[in-house]
């Protein structure tokens, strides 16, 4: 164990050692190991002075019980050194005062050693706090790498499943498309064989519309003027039917026609209406009147292959000469005729039909249109001959009109005779003061009785 004891400064000397490094301090000499004192180097543990610290003997200081003096021949007696090679491990050389002394042991080079290792160690742990710093740095880095790239792996997820959806969609959209067009298609090839059979039917209809061209008409002639109005509907078939509408009252009521229909709105916004009849006085009621007419009518028509229409026939014979006659005319052979079935006058036109038993005669007849018939001996009147049409309504439709000018009254007493009553009903009503106007007609049906009123077409619309 080495030892070193140093002292600085030209007048003083301290030693500082450990009380535990000094207690180990031995030397060798031809008998073996000794202590320090038995060589006459006294030194005095000073630790409860000095604060745990050895102190050496102060040169200058004569209190002090230590003999310098002593302290200097016994060093001088140990100052011949003992190198390595002779095995000795302590050694005490005397410096100047002006220089430091040190004694030195074996343990001194230990502690270099160690001191070395310690720095070996520091270095080492400087680089290992380097390497850490590095790694520390390589960690942060590749955690903000997992952070960036969890991050871009939620939006490409995100992504992902909006492409999922928006394909989804589109999927669906393309098999809502696909059904539709399936649907298309399948309507298209219904409607592709109610074409062809409505190209067969319309050439069925063809087949019967070259029979019907030609005839030039079915009806009888009439003369027609035309007074400027144009319709719609120019390419439609059709013909017009004049209203004839016969109306059942009830008993207690009336009709009161008038020339202006505002006087007609005024007597029903109104409703009651106070009658004065003399000394009395009743109230009565004003309603529109309501009828159901038809809309649309719809037939289906066929030339009838047994029946012939004759019509422009005189208008001075009667009713049985006619038939007679025309029965006589059209039965012969050489006329184009044959066996007549049946014959018959239309009341409302004064045509007539004749029907034939063989299918054949009506054609042949209807071809040449204008016949000369015998109807007074030795003279001859020609009529016309058209085709017969049988016809079948296929639609009949109707609907609520009311009528603009007539109103009904109702809850009327039976206070006075009819004639007088319904004159006072015109008188009243035809007064201004009254709301009422210029009267076109008048009908009172009494409690009891029953009226047919018939409701033709307003002429004065033409």
């Amino acid at each position: 164990m080495n030892i070193m004891l140093r002292t600085r400064g030209p007048s003083s000397m301290r030693w500082k050692l450990p009380v535990m490094i000094l207690e180990a301090i031995s030397v060798e000499d031809g008998s073996g190991m000794h202590n320090a004192s038995s060589h006459g180097v006294l030194l005095r543990n000073t630790s409860d002075r000095d604060g745990g610290e050895f102190n050496g003997v102060n040169r200058d200081n004569d209190a002090d019980p230590l003999n310098w003096a002593v302290c200097e021949e016994k060093c001088a007696r140990l100052e011949p050194p003992r190198g390595p090679e002779s095995g000795g491990d302590f050694m005490l050389s005397e410096m100047s005062s002006d220089e430091d002394f040190s004694i030195v042991t074996g343990d001194d080079l230990k502690l270099q050693k160690v001191q070395e290792e310690i720095e070996n160690l520091k270095a080492q742990h400087a680089d290992l706090l380097k390497d850490q710093k590095l790694l520390l740095d390589g960690r942060n880095s590749n955690v903000q790498f997992t952070h960036q790239f969890q991050q871009r792996a939620v939006s490409f997820r995100k992504d992902l499943e909006e492409e999922k959806v928006k394909k989804a969609e589109a999927e669906k959209k393309e098999q809502e498309r696909l059904e539709d067009l399936k649907q298309e298609y399948g309507r298209l090839e219904m409607e592709l064989r109610s074409v062809d059979q409505k190209l067969k039917d319309l050439e069925e209809t063809n087949q019967s519309l070259r029979q019907q061209t030609e005839v030039s008409t079915a009806v009888p002639e009439k003369k027609v003027v035309f007074h400027g109005e144009t319709a719609d509907g120019a390419q439609a078939s059709g013909f017009d039917l004049k209203p004839h509408i016969v109306y059942p009252m009830e008993g207690g009521t009336a009709l009161i026609t008038f020339e202006d229909e505002e006087v007609a709105e005024k007597i029903l916004a109104l409703k009651e209406h106070e009658v004065m009849l003399g000394d009395c006085k009743i109230v009565v009621q004003a309603e529109p009147v309501r009828f159901l007419v038809p809309d649309v009518v719809e037939m289906d028509t066929q030339v009838c292959p047994h029946r012939i229409l004759v019509s422009n026939l005189p208008n001075k014979e009667s009713k049985d000469r006619i038939l007679d006659k025309l029965e006589i005319h059209f039965s012969k052979s050489k006329n184009g005729g044959g066996e007549v079935d049946e014959i018959d006058m239309l009341e409302d036109s004064g045509n007539v039909v004749i029907a034939f038993i063989d299918k054949n005669i009506a054609k042949g007849l209807t071809d040449k249109q204008t016949h000369e018939v015998e109807m007074e001996r030795g003279k001859k009147h020609k009529v016309k001959v058209t085709p017969f049409l049988n016809g079948d309504i296929t639609l009949l439709q109707t609907r609520n009109v009311i009528c603009d000018k007539t109103v009904l009254l109702t809850g009327i007493p039976a206070v006075m005779d009819q004639d007088n009553l319904q004159d006072l009903l015109e008188i009243h009503f035809q007064k201004t003061a009254n709301s009422g106007g210029e009267v076109d007609a008048i009908i009172y049906n009494p409690e009891g009785q029953k009226t047919l009123a018939v409701f033709e077409q307003d002429s004065s619309e033409d």
